[in-house]
């Protein structure tokens, strides 16, 4: 999950990326999302944060998170996760 604040909106390029690692290992293992921290109130404690924020879940649970627009650390993290 991209989780983003209004003011900055979601990092398009992340974006790009994790479309290009959904092509390559299919859409079954993997989902996307982006979400509004503003509005959702679980994700309250990630407010007024000025970086990218990026949340893995598997079976409901947090499992991995990643702070910052880092590439080959988001995309590590991806493969590691699945």
């Amino acid at each position: 999950v991209d989780a983003f604040q209004a003011w900055c909106g979601p990092c398009q390029t992340v974006v790009d990326l994790f479309r290009n690692i959904r092509n390559e290992v299919g859409g079954d293992l993997l989902h996307f999302a982006v979400a509004e921290v503003d509005s959702i109130d679980a994700l309250e404690k990630h407010r007024g944060r000025c970086e990218p924020l990026f949340l893995f879940y598997s079976g409901g649970e947090q499992v991995a998170v990643v702070r910052g627009a880092n590439a080959p650390l988001l995309q590590k993290t991806i493969l590691e996760q699945l």
